[in-house]
This record gives structure tokens, C-alpha cells and sequence, in this order.
């Protein structure tokens, strides 16, 4: 083959490969240009091993904090503050230039949105860089202004860091999407329904704090959601999936329109030249070519339908990076994780819509058949280390839900949700006197949230009626 300045024999290089070993093929192969493959590998890898240092260095002086959100025993906002919550948050994001990102180090502050239940004790959390904290009261307060928020010692520093341990034991697991990132998940809106004229909502999370009720003396259940900010990019390739749904092909099977006209122009001549000649009539290929359909939406079922429509409405709205990890952690005498995770993945079932997209355990303690026991011990310190240090990257990988659908998951109960356990505010806010003098409280005497929880079960008293349920009231004197 002859390709001007260049003449390929190919018996010759048949030859060559034949004729050689393995080694002097690698070495050749290397000097004639196969060493700037390493180059790059080696250059990609430094830069990657440089931006973690950067990144280390910058993230060094981080002080994390971590908030108790108690609400008012009569709370009648809907999920819908909460995802106005998320929307004030999602002011953190910050888009780094290349200096920020490789020089600097830059990396994106995150934030743990967590469901604790210690002995059928509930507790919401957040958890966030102490940079951003006013960020974090001002969003509750503005939803919820007698709220309660107090920052509490982090509760993960009593479970132990190693397993197996002689005390303890645990259950963990990742979630994560199971259709992508652009297909929808259950919202708080489909749990509304009518009675009469009034549209009531059943509240979701009922059936998630019930399951965390449930547990006795000696366990404890850990929900977890670690949100980043991110930029937009992400709607792109929603888009991308919708068009493909309906068949869009921008007006054309692909390709490029003018490269069409230039490869289809001779055959319409020859084919115009051949009807003269021929005396012959236009060929059909001459008439009006039909108008195609932009895309095929219109011959979608029903439920396809739906679905694109809920596609289209997810990217309406501001989405986050998410990691969502549960944890079950009890004594040894008393673990029993068919209760706690049987009702913790029931409660996660409520969001799943088979037909769209579903949350699922993508990683679990559970292993497999093959080195059964030392993968299990693995994935318990991976998944509890994750847990405690609030990581997204370790474990299953990050997914993408908006604020809407994050407010459906996370949000506080409504005051006809009848769990009794939850912790709630006992007092309304109110502004203190000007000029009133301020003690700097030293981070060594926050509050553990097992004395808060003592605290709080010492002027509160169960009570049992003769139908079974349970309540919580003022102690009699």
C-alpha cells in the first residue's frame, strides 16, 4: 500500500510481529512513539496526586459542627418548607476557576441531613462546616421560626471504629438509584389525597419514623444524606434522555445536514440527466420529500407520557450530589437486624415507582459466597468509617436527586403524624433583650446527645392507652 511519502508492506509486518519475541516487539513498539502513552498516564496521575494534596491542605483547617433541629409539637408546614430549605442551601455551591481547583485546592463544602433513633429516641440532625452554619439556621428559621437548634456532641464517637468488636455489631448499606439520575422517584405530592374538599397529605414520613420507634434498649438505627451543591451540567444529560424517549432527531436521522447534500447532490443529477435522455418521468425520488415529524411523542403510551413529564419536572429544580447510608448498630445480646433493617428498607419502598426509578441497596455488609467472612468484616469497617466521617465518595456511587425529591425523604413530621418518640421544641422563640451579655461556650462543653436524650425522658412519661397506643406527656408531680 502506497500512501505518498509512506510504502506499508504488510508481509513485512506480518514478518516483523512473527519473527520477533514478545519483548522486542514491546521495546520497538515503545521507541517509535509508544512511550508518550506512559507519559500522559504518568502526567494524568501526578495531576491527580497533586490536587489531592491541594485539596488535603485546604481542607485541613475545616471544623465541623453538628445541630440538633427540634420543631414545634404543632407543626402544620408541609414538606414543602423543607424543600425551600434545600433551595437556600444550595447557595453554598461556588464553581472554582482552573487556579481554585489545581493550585488552590478548592473543594466543594457538603452537608449531612441525618434520622437517629437511640433506643426508639428520634433526633434530626445536620451536620455541616462550620463556614456554613449561619447559612444552615438562617434556611430553618425562615421555615420554621420556633424552631429549636442546639449543637450537640457527634453521637458516632461511642459506636466502636473497628469490627468485629466484643460489644457491638452492625448492619450498613449505600443507597442508590437504580434507573439513573434522570428518572424521577416518589414526591410528597403523590401522597396527597382528597377527603371531601380537602386535600390531605399522607405524610411519608410516618412510616419512617414508625420503623425507627420500633427498636428497644441497646439499639440504635442511623440515617444519613450527605448533599453537595453542584452546577446545573447535570440536566444536560437529561435532556439527552428525554429526546432519545421521544424519537427527537432535531428534523433529521442524524448525521450532518450538509454533508447529506453534498453526498446525495450527483446521484439527483444522474438521476435528472437519466429522465431526459430516456424521455422518461420524473423519478419518485424527485417529488416533494414528506415534512418528517420533529420526534414521536405523540405515539407514546400513557405511562411513557407521564414519565417524560416527570422527567422534564425534575429538571426544573436545583439538584444535589447525594449519598444516603443507613446503619443499624445494636449489642450483641439483643442484635436482631430482620427488625431494624426490614423496616428501615419497607420505609424506602414508599419512594419507588417501578415504572420510573426506584432507591435500593447498592452496597451491603451482606457478602457473597466468596471469602464470605472477610469481605463482610470489610464492608462493616468501610461503611461505618464512611458513616462517621460523612463521606460520598466511599462505598456506592453518589446519585442526583432535586430538592423536591430530597424534601419527600428528609423533612420534619407534620404535627397529625402520631410518633411518639420524636423530639420537638418545648418552647416558643423569642428575641433576647438588647445589650444582654454573650458567654462564648468552648466546644469541649457542648452537649452529648445522650444527655439531651436523659434530659428529655426525665420530664416526659409513657403512657399506654387501652387501645394500645403510645404517648408521651408531662410527668404528674
Amino acid at each position: 500500500m502506497d500512501f505518498g511519502i509512506y510504502n506499508i508492506n504488510p508481509d513485512a509486518i506480518f514478518d516483523f510481529f512473527s519473527s520477533r519475541g514478545s519483548g522486542e516487539i514491546i521495546f520497538n513498539l515503545f521507541a517509535v512513539g509508544g512511550w508518550i502513552v506512559f507519559v500522559f498516564l504518568f502526567f494524568y496521575a501526578g495531576l491527580h496526586l497533586y490536587q489531592e494534596y491541594r485539596q488535603s491542605k485546604f481542607t485541613h483547617n475545616w471544623k465541623w459542627v453538628l445541630l440538633a433541629v427540634d420543631i414545634p409539637a404543632l407543626n402544620i408546614q408541609t414538606p414543602k418548607a423543607v424543600e425551600q430549605l434545600f433551595a437556600h442551601i444550595a447557595g453554598a455551591f461556588n464553581k472554582p476557576n482552573v487556579g481554585e481547583k489545581f493550585h488552590g485546592g478548592y473543594k466543594q463544602r457538603y452537608f449531612s441531613f441525618e434520622i437517629i433513633s437511640i433506643e426508639g429516641y428520634i433526633q434530626f440532625l445536620i451536620w455541616t462546616e462550620e463556614t456554613f452554619r449561619d447559612l444552615v439556621e438562617a434556611a430553618v428559621y425562615a421555615q420554621y421560626p420556633d424552631a429549636e437548634i442546639i449543637e450537640v456532641e457527634d453521637y458516632t464517637k461511642m459506636a466502636p471504629n473497628y469490627f468485629p468488636d466484643s460489644e457491638y455489631d452492625i448492619w450498613a448499606a449505600d443507597f442508590a438509584l437504580t434507573q439513573g439520575n434522570g428518572l424521577p422517584i416518589r414526591t410528597y405530592r403523590e401522597f396527597e389525597h382528597s377527603i371531601s374538599k380537602d386535600t390531605v397529605l399522607k405524610d411519608p414520613m410516618g412510616t419512617f419514623l414508625e420503623s425507627f420507634s420500633r427498636i428497644g434498649p441497646g439499639e440504635q438505627m442511623w440515617f444519613q444524606i450527605i448533599l453537595e451543591p453542584i452546577s446545573n451540567s447535570w440536566k444536560e444529560h437529561v435532556i439527552e434522555e428525554i429526546k432519545e424517549m421521544i424519537g427527537d432527531t432535531g428534523g433529521h436521522h442524524g448525521g450532518n445536514k450538509f454533508v447529506d447534500r453534498i453526498i446525495s447532490s450527483p446521484m439527483t443529477l444522474l438521476e435528472k440527466f437519466g429522465d431526459e435522455v430516456f424521455s422518461r418521468e420524473a423519478s419518485a425520488s424527485h417529488e416533494e420529500p414528506k415534512k418528517e415529524e420533529p420526534n414521536k411523542i405523540r405515539y407514546l403510551t400513557p405511562g411513557q407520557s407521564a414519565i417524560v413529564e416527570a422527567m422534564e419536572t425534575k429538571i426544573t429544580k436545583v439538584g444535589f450530589k447525594t449519598k444516603m447510608r443507613g446503619i443499624y448498630l445494636a449489642r450483641k445480646e439483643v442484635f436482631q437486624p430482620t427488625r431494624g433493617i426490614n423496616a428501615l428498607l419497607g420505609a424506602i419502598n414508599q419512594f419507588n415507582i417501578p415504572s420510573a426509578n426506584s432507591i435500593a441497596p447498592a452496597l451491603t455488609t451482606k457478602a457473597s459466597y466468596f471469602m464470605k467472612e472477610r469481605t463482610t468484616i470489610y464492608r462493616k469497617n468501610l461503611l461505618m468509617k464512611a458513616y462517621k466521617k460523612r463521606k460520598a465518595k466511599a462505598g456506592a456511587h453518589p446519585f442526583i436527586l432535586n430538592i423536591e425529591e430530597l424534601a419527600t425523604i428528609w423533612h420534619f413530621p407534620m404535627s397529625h403524624v402520631k410518633t411518639p418518640l420524636v423530639q420537638k421544641a418545648g418552647a416558643k422563640r423569642a428575641e433576647p433583650p438588647t445589650g444582654l451579655p454573650v458567654e462564648t461556650i468552648s466546644r469541649a462543653a457542648l452537649p452529648s446527645l445522650a444527655d439531651v436524650i436523659a434530659e428529655e425522658k426525665t420530664k416526659k412519661k409513657t403512657y399506654r392507652t387501652d387501645s394500645g397506643d403510645v404517648f408521651l406527656g408531662d410527668e404528674l408531680g
